[in-house]
């Protein structure tokens, strides 16, 4: 089974991290939510807690497939803030694994140079922190094992584009139907 880690820090953007979980579990893709707070609750952008399946301490990180970056500015700071979590977001992409990021999250990417010649999209104004990218914008990117997403209103089209990578084209079609994506 397919395997992802979706990153939770204080003041992440409760929409980019939760309709990415629902849309992969949904369509059989093991998702462990990883906390870098040091606790399993983690608080929201918006006032909404949600509980992490684990810390970053304990989570089997290599066992994944993919690493979701969800966006949301002061989400972004921590998580651009936590040294283990670059450090193995620099990994991932040095092995050729995917790694996803939405909203402000791709500037993370950017900063630590994983975009450079990669076509990518972010939060609309962020863009001169995508160093090295072509920035495009589109609602969803994909350029080689790099996902990245404009932000809340696009998260849903960024979770069935995850689901695809992980299964195939017409998984996702029936995926966005069944969720009456328009």
């Amino acid at each position: 089974m397919a395997k992802a880690a979706v990153f939770l820090a204080d003041g992440f953007e409760e929409v980019e991290a939760i309709a990415p979980i629902d849309i992969l579990r949904r369509g059989g893709v093991e998702v462990t939510t990883v906390s870098i707070m040091g606790r399993t609750a983690v608080h929201g952008s918006h006032g909404i807690d949600v509980t992490a399946d684990t810390v970053l301490e304990e989570a089997d990180l290599d066992s994944m497939d993919m690493l979701i970056l969800p966006g949301g500015k002061k989400g972004t700071e921590n998580e651009e803030a936590c040294a283990p979590l670059t450090a193995k977001v620099k990994e991932f992409h040095a092995a050729g694994k995917y790694v996803a990021a939405i909203c402000a999250a791709p500037t993370i990417l950017g900063h630590l140079g994983i975009l450079e010649g990669k076509k990518a999209t972010c939060y609309g104004g962020l863009e001169g922190e995508l160093k090295g990218a072509e920035t495009l914008a589109d609602p969803v990117v994909v350029d080689g094992h790099i996902i990245t997403s404009r932000g809340m209103g696009t998260a849903t089209q960024f979770g069935l584009k995850l689901l695809e990578i992980f299964t195939d084209a017409a998984t996702a079609q029936k995926m966005a139907a069944a969720v009456m994506m328009p």
